[in-house]
């Protein structure tokens, strides 16, 4: 293998401690051939999860340790048979590839980056533009989610009266979710002609997103339910005559830290009420995430605000089209491009300019 693919491997065996990951994939993989393992099914998906989020990079450095192997041959051959030469092109591109791959996934190494994500979206500044702009950035993140065969579940959805949606929560489980997701935290804008003005003028208006991972319940994070107001109402928007009969949404608010979350999309209270309490450890724990971060660094002190000024990410559909980035300054011409899901260049680039924050 040629000395800087061999110097890169031995650099990324090292960052993500390869021999011990193979180890728990292993003894994942042996815990799952047990005959009992499905009994529990929220559990078993837990498990499988977790061997997704190490095969992610066990994969890929195994897929090198080939490839180097491979190109070490092609080119002892290729010393006695020129007409190799564009063999060995091809397999050198895709050696860089998975090196780039790799590059990017040492970036996920935050205590929660291999976690699932909850993402909150809440309609902010801009009327019922604010509602449907809303409810297409859920759909654009759904659409993401599916893209790279991640599980996508609703947690909760509070519709609003003319269009779109006030509020809404659902849960993307793949691998390292939450570490691509994280940086989507802040106020998202979009300017547009409006289609809720008769008179066809340019309208701004403003979503506000929200990312917390997915905590394991084998993951301790104390909540005293006296420190917790519980309020159940009638659940509201879709799900059948059923949900709206009955008081089975469930909200919660922490009082020490003033968090509120809520859960409606099951007919039964009592899953709502699990729901909601994992919401809230899941958000207990990315505030915890957050202090220790800032404890080392400012990481967070470009966090964005409410309203104008304060965003993280302008989309544009007039005057012309385009999608920018206020922090890193990546941008795609193609506005329906990235509403259609088509956003790892977004993700991608967030996690290389936190490196650059963070150095």
């Amino acid at each position: 293998m040629p000395k800087r693919f061999s110097n890169a491997l031995l650099s990324y065996e090292t960052v993500f401690d390869f021999e011990a990951r193979k180890t728990e994939e292993q003894a994942i993989e042996k815990t799952m051939a047990d005959p009992g393992f499905w009994d529990n099914q929220e559990k078993a998906q837990a498990t499988v999860l977790q061997l997704k989020s190490i095969k992610a990079i066990t994969g890929p450095l195994e897929s090198l340790l080939q490839s180097g192997d491979d190109l070490a041959a092609m080119l002892e051959m290729a010393d006695e048979d020129a007409s190799i030469a564009e063999e060995v092109a091809a397999e050198i591109e895709s050696l860089e590839t998975t090196l780039a791959e790799l590059e990017l996934r040492s970036l996920l190494n935050g205590a929660n980056d291999s976690a699932g994500a909850i993402l909150t979206l809440n309609a902010r500044d801009g009327g019922t533009d604010a509602n449907d702009w809303a409810e297409m950035l859920l759909r654009m993140y759904t659409a993401w989610a599916q893209k790279n065969d991640f599980n996508v579940s609703l947690l909760d959805r509070n519709d609003n009266d003319e269009a779109g949606i006030n509020s809404a929560s659902i849960a993307i489980r793949g691998p390292m979710a939450y570490g691509y997701l994280k940086g989507e935290t802040g106020m998202h804008r979009l300017v547009r002609i409006s289609p809720f003005n008769s008179e066809g003028k340019r309208q701004t208006s403003f979503a506000a997103v929200d990312v917390t991972p997915e905590i394991s319940d084998d993951i301790e994070i104390e909540i005293n339910k006296s420190d917790v107001d519980e309020d159940t109402y009638r659940a509201s928007g879709a799900g059948g005559q059923h949900v709206n009969k009955t008081d089975s949404a469930v909200r919660l608010t922490h009082r020490p830290t003033g968090v509120v979350v809520q859960c409606q999309n099951e007919r039964s209270q009592h899953k709502n009420r699990a729901t909601a309490y994992k919401m809230l450890r899941a958000k207990l724990a990315q505030l915890e995430e957050e202090k220790r971060e800032a404890e080392e660094a400012a990481k967070y002190k470009n966090k964005a605000r409410v309203g104008f000024g304060s965003q993280i990410r302008n989309y544009f559909l007039h005057p012309d089209q385009r999608v920018k980035d206020a922090r890193t300054g990546f941008n795609m011409g193609n506005f329906h491009d990235v509403l259609d899901g088509n956003i790892q260049g977004f993700l991608d680039s967030y996690l290389r300019w936190r490196v650059g924050q963070d150095d």
